[in-house]
């Protein structure tokens, strides 16, 4: 697709935000965040293992050219799930947005958003995005893609049990930790894993917000060629 500018947020305005990345489940969970709080930013559209994160430019914003990374004035900032976080921090949230006050609210969050992006989504889904579905880069590795879904199967399963049934967050309120284990389910989801029925509800019930289907259309426009041309 090459580096292509867009705008995001509910205003334009002079960008003092700018987003590097799309295509991928990590870099959806910013262009939700961000979808969600209304910040106006610039979406440089560029994408993994396509070439343009080894441009000399990215390489000057982000050393470890990973995608995405948050340029907010002179700050820079790496990481999906130290991106939503400082954006909460950052910026006004809405009602209805979940930001912990409290010491202990706040370590509780945290231990969601660590557990998802360690556990499930580093030690389990990447492994297998890897080694199942890019051999040709990283070699294959089947028993330690059997080993993964494994273990992702037992800890999803612990999951399940702490989601609300018939609809609900898993905090006080719409929080990141429902944008990170969303997108857990929605990963697990396109890579045929079974889950746990309350598991998949609860996803489905989150993944009704406006500001998720925003952000998709952004981070994955090719699922919506068809309608361009319809």
């Amino acid at each position: 697709m090459g580096s292509q500018f867009r705008e995001c947020g509910r205003r334009v305005t002079d960008h003092a935000v700018t987003v590097w990345g799309i295509g991928s489940t990590r870099t959806f969970r910013v262009h939700w965040t961000i979808a969600e709080l209304g910040i106006p930013c610039t979406v440089r559209s560029i994408r993994s293992r396509t070439g343009e994160t080894r441009t000399e430019e990215y390489g000057h914003v982000n050393p470890k050219r990973k995608i995405p990374t948050l340029q907010h004035d002179d700050f820079v900032l790496s990481e999906s799930g130290a991106i939503v976080a400082y954006l909460t921090r950052a910026f006004p949230v809405p009602p209805g947005f979940y930001v912990p006050r409290e010491p202990r609210a706040q370590a509780r969050l945290d231990e969601w958003v660590s557990f998802a992006s360690m556990e499930l989504d580093a030690h389990s889904l990447y492994l297998l995005r890897r080694h199942r579905y890019l051999p040709e880069i990283y070699g294959e590795a089947p028993e330690a893609c059997e080993s993964a879904v494994e273990y992702f199967s037992t800890q999803v399963g612990a999951v399940a049990e702490r989601v609300p049934a018939g609809g609900g967050y898993l905090l006080e309120d719409f929080s990141i930790a429902d944008v990170l284990m969303t997108t857990i389910v929605d990963w697990a989801i396109a890579y045929d894993i079974d889950l746990p029925g309350r598991l998949v509800a609860y996803r489905d019930f989150t993944a009704r917000r406006p500001a998720y289907r925003t952000a998709l259309r952004l981070n994955f426009p090719e699922r919506f060629d068809n309608e361009k041309t319809a």
